[in-house]
């Protein structure tokens, strides 16, 4: 076997191994956006994506770890459901905060309530909690107070309003539509930003 046979051959096996990776992630994707994490199944996942069980299994060691490369595919995603913001724009922040949560919300409050009962899904949660913080610094950073304490505490404020949670108590519990809350939000917003911290 020549060198450039040899070199062909691992492309397409690697390139054949991305292609059963994302099969399955997509699979994943739907699943885990539509259902509690304890009724996803391996086994219904890997038949979904024409793949075996023991194939997934090689590619992301559990369950869980397939949470957590999904996660990870999903922080593009995320971002172009939010869209571009003109820093400071409240209005803006909010339109795709909302069209964020309306597409992955019931999703984050799942996977939250996931973690705090499977160790290993803590550091997915963590991870999506320092993008958004991260996010909301980015977004309104001149409308932010100078002093380290002041600044601390108003991204808390801001992070509180803007949280996945407050979302849902809005649009799941509350029966808000997502016109209203979308206003709840830019109000509640508005007064984070304004409000000056004791």
């Amino acid at each position: 076997m020549t060198e450039a046979t040899r070199s062909y051959r691992m492309r397409a096996r690697a390139q054949a191994v991305e292609r059963t990776r994302e099969r399955v992630l997509a699979v994943a994707r739907e699943r885990f956006v539509r259902l509690p994490y304890d009724e996803v199944r391996l086994a219904e996942v890997a038949a979904a994506a024409g793949v075996t069980q023991q194939t997934l299994l090689n590619h992301f060691s559990s369950k869980e770890g397939l949470l957590l490369a999904l996660v990870d595919v999903l922080g593009p995603e995320i971002e172009a459901l939010r869209g571009p913001v003109v820093p400071g724009d409240v209005a803006g922040f909010v339109r795709g905060l909302v069209r964020q949560y309306e597409a992955l919300g019931d999703a984050n409050v799942r996977l939250a309530a996931a973690a705090e009962r499977i160790p290993a899904l803590a550091g997915g949660v963590e991870t999506a909690r320092a993008r958004h913080a991260a996010w909301l610094e980015e977004a309104f950073a001149e409308q932010l107070p100078a002093d380290p304490r002041e600044r601390r505490r108003t991204l808390a404020a801001l992070y509180a309003v803007t949280d996945v949670g407050t979302w849902k108590l809005l649009r799941r519990d509350l029966g808000h539509s997502r016109a209203e809350t979308t206003v709840v939000l830019q109000s509640l917003l508005r007064a984070a930003l304004a409000a000056p911290i004791p």
